[in-house]
C-alpha cells in the first residue's frame, strides 16, 4: 500500500478551452502518480447531449489529450479522462479513443493498454424500471419519471461512480477514457484502488475536478496536484503566480452545491462539514476531517435531453427612455404579432433584455432599474426551420413597430444589428435529471480494452 498518491489535473473541463502548458510542465516534473481530467459538464445546457455533438472544437481537445498522453506515457504513468467530448455519450467517448490511437501512430509511442467505458441508457432499460415499480427519482423538486417524459427524451446519460474507473485500472489500463461519469470519481477512483479511505479520496476528487479554480488569484486552465495519505488531502498550485490557500480551496470545496457541505456520488455522501484546512506553505492547503456516509441504495444519476425544435436569433438595440420605460410593453405586443399569425401553440419566443435582467431574469435585484441603453436578444422556436426562422423575425422587427401610448412619431424606438435573423443550434430542454435504483454499479457502464501499438 502506498503511504501517499499524487495526481495532476491540468484542465478543469478539458477541450473547453486548451490548458496551459506551462504549468502543466512545471505539474509534471513533479513526477505525479496520475494524470487525470474532467472533460464534461452540464453547464454547457442540454444541446450537446441532445444533439449528441461537442460544446467545443475538436481541435481544442486534440491539443489537451495530446499534451497529456504524451506526458503520461513518457513517464510510464496512468492517464484518465471522464465525461468524454462534454457529455459521454458513446460517440463523444468513440471519438476519443481514436483520437488516442491516431495520437499514439502520430508519435510512434511503445504499445500500450486503452481502456473505456460508455454510459448511454437505453430508453427501454429505463421504461423497464419504471413498469417494474422502480421509481426512477426525480432531483431538485422534479417529479418522478414518466414514460410521457422519457418518450420526449432524445438521448440519455448515467453519471457513472468510480466503478468503472476502478474496473479498467484493475485490468492494467495505461490510458482510460470514461463515458459520462461524476466530476470527483475520476480522481477518486485511482486513490480508492490503492486503499485510501472513501472520505479523503472523493474529497480529493471534488478538490481537483476543476483544475485551479481552487486557487487564487483566478487563472483557467492551470495544473494543480493532489495529494492523499491515509489521513489528509494536500493541494497545490503548480503555475508560479498562484497559490491553493484556505480560502480559495475551502471556497472551492463549497462551489455549485445546494448544500456546500454535501457531495452526492453514486454509493454515498461526502461530507465536507467538519474539514479542517490548514496553510502548509505559501502554495499549499491540507484538509482533514472529512466524512463519508455509504449509501443504503445504490442508485445512479440519470441525464437526458429532448428536442423542443429548431432556433432562430435575432437581436435588437434600445436607447430611446420611453422605450425602455415600456419595454414589457414593447415585447408583449411583438409577441402577440407571432400569436396572431401562428396561434398560440407550436412555438416559442424567449426574451432576454441585457442591461435589465438579461443574465439572471426574475432573481435579478436590480431589475427596476435598467440601464441607458438595452440590447434584446430574441430566440425563436418552432418544429421547422422555416416557421422557427419567421417566428424569429416577426418576434424582432415588432419590436420596432410596437404602438405605445405618447408615441407620436414613426422611427420608432429600437434598432437592428442585422435585419435578418440568425440560425441557431436546435433548442433543447432537459428531461432527465433523476436517480435510478441498479442491482450491480458496473450495470450500465460496459468496459472495453485493447493494445495501442
Amino acid at each position: 500500500m502506498k503511504k501517499s498518491l499524487t495526481i495532476a489535473c491540468p484542465n478543469g473541463h478539458l477541450g473547453f478551452a486548451p490548458l496551459k502548458p506551462g504549468s502543466f510542465a512545471l505539474g509534471v516534473a513533479e513526477n505525479p502518480d496520475i494524470i487525470a481530467a474532467d472533460s464534461g459538464s452540464d453547464d454547457i445546457g442540454p444541446g450537446p447531449l441532445g444533439s449528441d455533438t461537442c460544446a467545443s472544437p475538436r481541435a481544442w481537445q486534440e491539443h489537451d489529450l495530446e499534451i497529456m498522453l504524451l506526458a503520461a506515457r513518457k513517464n510510464n504513468k496512468p492517464m484518465i479522462i471522464g465525461s468524454a467530448g462534454d457529455t459521454g455519450s458513446n460517440s463523444r467517448v468513440d471519438m476519443y479513443v481514436e483520437i488516442i490511437r491516431n495520437l499514439a501512430k502520430k508519435h510512434q509511442l511503445p504499445a500500450f493498454k486503452l481502456g473505456w467505458f460508455y454510459s448511454e441508457v437505453d430508453k427501454e432499460v429505463v421504461r423497464g424500471k419504471i413498469r417494474s415499480g422502480s421509481v426512477v427519482a426525480g432531483l431538485d423538486a422534479r417529479d418522478a419519471l414518466t414514460e410521457e417524459i422519457l418518450d420526449s427524451t432524445e438521448r440519455i446519460v448515467a453519471v457513472a461512480g468510480v466503478h468503472p474507473f476502478m474496473e479498467l485500472l484493475k485490468q492494467g489500463c495505461d490510458v482510460v477514457i470514461g463515458g459520462r461519469s461524476s466530476d470527483s470519481a475520476i480522481f477518486a477512483a485511482p486513490a480508492l484502488l490503492h486503499g485510501f479511505p472513501e472520505a479523503e479520496s472523493y474529497y480529493l476528487g471534488k478538490v481537483l475536478e476543476c483544475a485551479s479554480f481552487c486557487a487564487e488569484p483566478y487563472g483557467a486552465k492551470e495544473t494543480v496536484i493532489g495529494e492523499i495519505t491515509q489521513d489528509r488531502v494536500t493541494v497545490t498550485a503548480m503555475l508560479p503566480e498562484q497559490r491553493c490557500t484556505v480560502a480559495s480551496v475551502a471556497g472551492h470545496a463549497m462551489y455549485e452545491r445546494a448544500n456546500p457541505f454535501h457531495e452526492y456520488v453514486a454509493g454515498g455522501l461526502l461530507d465536507m462539514t467538519n474539514c479542517r484546512y490548514e496553510q502548509l506553505s505559501e502554495k499549499t492547503t491540507g484538509v482533514t476531517g472529512m466524512m463519508f456516509t455509504p449509501a443504503q441504495e445504490f442508485r445512479v444519476k440519470l441525464e437526458g435531453s429532448g428536442k423542443i425544435g429548431e432556433r432562430f436569433v435575432g437581436m435588437a438595440g434600445i436607447r430611446d427612455p420611453y422605450t425602455i420605460a415600456n419595454v414589457d410593453k414593447v415585447i408583449e405586443w411583438a409577441r402577440e404579432q407571432v400569436r396572431e399569425k401562428f396561434g398560440d401553440s407550436g412555438w416559442s419566443l424567449h426574451y432576454n433584455v441585457f442591461g435589465r435582467n438579461g443574465i439572471m431574469g426574475e432573481m435579478e435585484p436590480l431589475k427596476d432599474q435598467p440601464s441607458h441603453e438595452l440590447m434584446v436578444v430574441v430566440q425563436g422556436v418552432a418544429a421547422t426551420k422555416e416557421m422557427a426562422e419567421e417566428v424569429a423575425l416577426t418576434g424582432t422587427r415588432q419590436l420596432f413597430y410596437a404602438r405605445l401610448p405618447e408615441v407620436k412619431g414613426t422611427a420608432g424606438g429600437v434598432s437592428f444589428i442585422f435585419d435578418e435573423v440568425m440560425q441557431a443550434s436546435a433548442a433543447y430542454e432537459w428531461t432527465l435529471n433523476h436517480t435510478m435504483a441498479v442491482d450491480d454499479p458496473l450495470e450500465l457502464f460496459p468496459t472495453f480494452t485493447e493494445m495501442v501499438d
